[in-house]
């Protein structure tokens, strides 16, 4: 057993789990980093194999979309989103509804992380403005985002990989997710609608939210890149990385979008730390454990190919390590036909259970803690425990029994 690459492997799911240690000031990116320095530093990796580690066209997938996304800000479309959302004087569920429809239809195509950085100061304002309680919307964000990013292979960072790593062709998956993922956006709606139904009403007041003004142009130009981008995905001509980079190319070719401007929307922790989990677990690969730990469940009558196994592994681990990690470990180990499937449902859904549960709900907490809206884990979980819960269940039931 190699003692030293199993205690960087501990280390950095340890801190995973609890999002950095006493006394240090690293976050879950700093933490994965260091591992993967470690691994290199103490040569259970060389340079080389750590650099072959590294599944560039997930990398490259990630970032051109990054790209795109950061078209979108520049060109204020959210801040036509908001004006459409607060022009309409219609009822706190109706507005919760619309708000869940255009999250998890965007998160579907431009990554979740990205929509939930993008609409959640959106979203506060609007509750400001109509003088609503922030807190069922930017509940209803996070999960819908979470929940429509499941609906395709690029909605989120775990789908990506698990699309490119398995070679999944994005119409047929995109057909066999819509349903579970319709009907758990629905049960979302209803769930936070009855938590929330006598207490849609609150005070706000909130420091004026900096707004890109909205530039038509820009905005049109962003669309056709992405339903251009869509159109080699459901036909592919070349492979989904090479596209998603074309795209980020053609729109990095600007005479009035400056490059440091979309650079500095890029999100380099995500990328940093796909990379660094890649290296230390391709350490753990190579050392021969996990194939160990694979055969020792096998000896206990635990298949990890079995679906439900991997679908209950999966949903748990992502609550332990958040879904991308888990999502990593459990790869390489499995050969269920259906492995793809499982394990985008189970994780993507799973990542509602609790605040820390995946890295949208994160980022919503912390864009409403800069308005001064406590997003607190408590009032999540009352509501993300039954939507995991709920969505869970239908994911499971459109897999194993319809």
């Amino acid at each position: 057993m190699d003692s030293v690459t199993l205690a960087v492997f501990v280390f950095v799911y340890t801190g995973m789990i609890f999002g950095g240690f006493r006394g240090l000031a690293l976050d879950r990116t700093g933490i994965v980093l260091l591992g993967a320095i470690a691994i290199l530093a103490t040569e259970r990796l060389t340079p080389t194999a750590a650099w072959a580690a590294v599944d560039f066209p997930t990398i490259g997938l990630l970032f051109g979309l990054m790209v795109i996304s950061a078209q979108f800000r520049l060109g204020g479309f959210y801040t036509a989103v908001a004006r459409r959302l607060t022009a309409g004087a219609s009822s706190p569920g109706v507005f919760l509804a619309q708000l869940l429809a255009i999250s998890a239809v965007l998160s579907a195509l431009l990554a979740n992380d990205i929509i939930c950085l993008a609409l959640a100061p959106v979203v506060i304002e609007i509750a400001a403005a109509r003088r609503l309680n922030p807190m069922p919307f930017l509940i209803g964000l996070a999960c819908s985002s979470n929940i429509g990013s499941a609906a395709t292979l690029i909605g989120n960072p775990q789908n990506m990989l698990i699309g490119q790593l398995l070679k999944l062709p994005f119409l047929p998956y995109l057909l066999a997710a819509t349903v579970p993922v319709a009907i758990g956006l629905v049960a979302c709606w209803a769930i936070i609608w009855l938590l929330y139904r006598q207490r849609w009403d609150g005070s706000l007041e909130i420091p004026p939210v900096e707004r890109q003004p909205f530039d038509a142009w820009q905005t049109t130009k962003g669309a056709l890149v992405l339903a251009a981008l869509v159109v080699f995905f459901l036909w592919p001509a070349v492979p989904r990385e090479v596209a998603a980079l074309g795209a980020a190319g053609l729109l990095l070719l600007s005479r009035r979008m400056a490059s440091p401007r979309f650079l500095s929307l890029i999100d380099w922790n995500l990328l940093v730390l796909f990379i660094g989990l890649f290296i230390v677990n391709h350490a753990l690969a190579e050392s021969g454990m996990l194939g160990h730990a694979v055969e020792w469940l096998r000896a206990n009558n635990v298949d990890p190919n079995h679906g439900g196994v991997l679908f209950w592994s999966s949903a748990v681990l992502s609550n332990l390590v958040s879904n991308v990690p888990a999502v990593m470990l459990l790869l390489p180990s499995t050969s269920h036909p259906q492995a793809g499937l499982i394990l985008a449902l189970a994780s993507t859904f799973a990542g509602n259970f609790i605040l820390v549960g995946s890295i949208a709900n994160i980022i919503v907490a912390e864009q409403a803690a800069r308005l001064g809206v406590r997003f607190s884990a408590r009032e999540h979980a009352c509501a993300g425990i039954p939507i995991t819960l709920a969505t869970l269940a239908i994911a499971a039931l459109w897999l194993f029994v319809a």
